[in-house]
Order: structure tokens, then sequence, then C-alpha cells
């Protein structure tokens, strides 16, 4: 169903670009025919390497195509939706003229001059915002910082810090270099903990065990605790259970960890995705379970990838969630139906008493744009509620 939708949506939008596009240009028949063609061979071409890899065909040829597909993607995503726009501000004008009884300046040649122009302005609009877009997504995350206030927080835990990772989507795009900056922007803010909340993946062990390794180098004196996101079901989840294991990475499955400073505690705990029972239903989320054998008065920590565990979560009785999963929304305007199927978006809320952080993805997914929403390493730090 997933794959009908997904050829569905990508025809009616290339359809749409090449409809409005190509005449406007007034080229050959020959040149326009070919240009129907090259704008149907993009259409198909996002949705061609997700189908070879979930039939377990990968390969460094097939990484090109999904990083042409995916930035092909992104610009006639960004093309489709200024040409809508276009299209609604000339009966929009339209309207004013008729309301406010104002005379019409525009005749018909100018009116296909105006429609036109305003058509070469969206492509010169679409190419600069995608280049910037690029740009943006593929230089890397930065270090945000952010404050979280604790009611009770034990005072050897004041000032202790946790580097959030999320989404970080190592890849058909996302490499080894890519990674290997990760890790030296985190040995630079030298956190107390880190938690790898999730999506870090997409594909087999054996394919991308090279570029994941650098994790291993991920290190901070609390240790480094994993939960599972959605991705991790789609690239063999218990193989790469096993490979972030012998990384020295500690998994959360259900389960949490109590960590000390001097005489005082914490717990810090971890949740599977919050979808994970229906590909595995052994791996149902369960932030009771998680945290069963935790004193009531010792403060929780939940890592947890999607924010729509925040409901559970906080029913459980747990102080603060780490959540990704959303990318921010990446870029307009997937920011309004990613808020829409969210809780939360990005950034810090509270959630009836309990904290919640997301974060908006360390690196990205299929498009590699970002446009208004940064790629995120987490610097959250622990301070004592003021009473």
């Amino acid at each position: 169903m997933f794959f009908l939708v997904a050829i569905f949506l990508l025809a009616v939008m290339h359809g749409f670009v090449a409809w409005r596009l190509i005449p406007m240009l007034n080229l050959s028949p020959f040149i326009s025919y070919s240009l129907y063609i090259i704008i149907f061979i993009f259409g198909i071409l996002p949705i061609t390497p997700i189908v070879l890899r979930i039939n377990n065909i990968e390969g460094k040829i097939i990484d090109w195509f999904s990083l042409l597909g995916y930035t092909s993607l992104g610009f006639f995503t960004l093309t489709f939706c200024l040409f809508i726009l276009r299209d609604l501000f000339i009966p929009i004008l339209n309207m004013f003229y008729k309301i406010f009884k104002i005379e019409d300046i525009f005749d018909n040649s100018r009116r296909i001059f105006l429609k036109q122009s305003l058509g070469f302005g969206v492509i010169g609009i679409t190419g600069t915002a995608s280049a910037i877009g690029y740009y943006n997504a593929r230089k890397g995350p930065s270090i945000i910082k952010q404050d979280i206030f604790l009611d009770n927080l034990p005072p050897q835990f004041e000032n202790f810090t946790i580097a959030q990772i999320s989404d970080l989507h190592v890849g058909p795009t996302i490499k080894r270099p890519y990674v290997e900056d990760v890790l030296n922007k985190i040995s630079q803010i030298n956190p107390d903990l880190i938690a790898l909340t999730g999506d870090l993946v997409d594909g087999s062990v054996e394919y991308i065990r090279s570029d994941f390794e650098p994790i291993k180098d991920m290190i901070a004196n609390y240790g480094t605790f994993f939960v599972t996101g959605n991705h991790e079901y789609y690239s063999g989840v218990d193989q790469w259970l096993d490979e972030i294991d012998r990384l020295g990475v500690i998994n959360l499955i259900n389960d949490q960890k109590i960590i000390s400073k001097g005489d005082e505690i914490i717990s810090i705990a971890g949740i599977t995705d919050y979808r994970a029972h229906q590909i595995k239903p052994s791996h149902k989320s369960d932030p009771f379970n998680a945290i069963k054998s935790v004193p009531k008065n010792v403060k929780k920590i939940m890592l947890a990838h999607q924010p729509n565990s925040i409901y559970d979560v906080h029913k459980a009785g747990v102080d603060l969630q780490l959540s990704g999963h959303t990318h921010g929304g990446q870029f307009w305007p997937f920011t309004y139906p990613t808020r829409f199927a969210n809780a939360y978006l990005a950034g810090h809320y509270n959630h009836d008493g309990t904290q919640i952080y997301v974060n908006r993805g360390t690196g990205y997914w299929g498009p590699p744009l970002r446009l208004g929403v940064e790629s995120e390493i987490t610097l959250i730090r622990l301070k004592r509620a003021l009473v």
C-alpha cells in the first residue's frame, strides 16, 4: 500500500510540474517530449532504490541513484508547491480587483506575460532554495544547547550533560565522513552521557558497517545508550542490535540503567519504537515495564524515538523524555503534516509535568534538503528547578 500511494503521489507531483513547466518554454516538439521523458525518469528515481534495498540489493551505484533521486525529489516538491501558489495568485488577484472595484490593468497578453514570468521565477526560487537546502543538509549538524530544569534533581547531577543524537540515517547518502564529523563534534563538547534516540541506519549491517563504525568511539563517562527507531526495523533490527552491542553501546529495549554519581542516582530508561510491534511483536513499546524496578522518588529520563510515546511515558511517571523522529519537518511544506502527525515537532515542551525534548535530526532522510530546520546534536544540561 505504501508503494502504491508513493507512486501515485510522485506521478501527480511530477506530472503537474511537467504540465506547468514545459508548455511555457515554447520548445520544439522533440525537445518538449524529451523533457517529459526526463521528468518521468526523475519521477521514478526516488522509489527505485527503496524497492531495491527492500529486496536486499545494495551497492555504490544504487547509492548514487539514491542521491540523484532524492535530490531531484526535493527540487520537484518545492517546484510543485510554488507552481500551485502561482496558479492561485492570479485568481486571487482577480477577486481582489472585483471586491474593491479596482480597474484591472492586465489585459490578456499581460496576464500571459505575468504567468510566464512567475513561472520562471518559480524555477529560479526553487533552484536557489534547493542549493541552499542541499548545503545545509550536507554540512553536518550544529550543537544546540538546552537546559532542562527538573524538580528535586539530586545535587550531584546539577549540570550533568547529555549529548543526544537522533535520526542520523547512515545509509545511501550519509556515509562515514559525515559520521566522523558528528563524532568530532561530540568529542569537543565532552558530554557525561550520550543518548542515541533511534533511526541511526538505513541499510543492512553487512553493507554499511564501515560507515557506521565510528559510533564505537562515541564514548562518555556514564555510557552511550541506544533505543530503536522505526528505520532500524526496516533494516534488520536484530542484526543491528547485535552490531550496536558489539560497538560498546548499551541497548535499552524497554529497560533502564541506574546512573550513580557519588551516593546519588538517576535512571536512564529506553523503550522500543512506538510502532515496533507492527513489525516485531515482541518489541512492543512498554514504558511501564522499562522503569518498573526504579524507586518512585528517583529521577527518570526516558529515551523514546517518537514524540507520540509521551502519553504513556507521562502516565508511567517519567520526568523527561528525549525523542527525535520528526526531523523538525526538515523543509517546507513538510513542517505542517509532520506537526499534525506528531505530539510535538521540535524543541522543548512541558507535557502535563513530564518534559520532552524533540531533536530535529542529526542527519536527514530522503531529500538532502534542510530549509529553516538545522540538523542538530543536542547538548542537554540538567539543572535543579528553583522552588
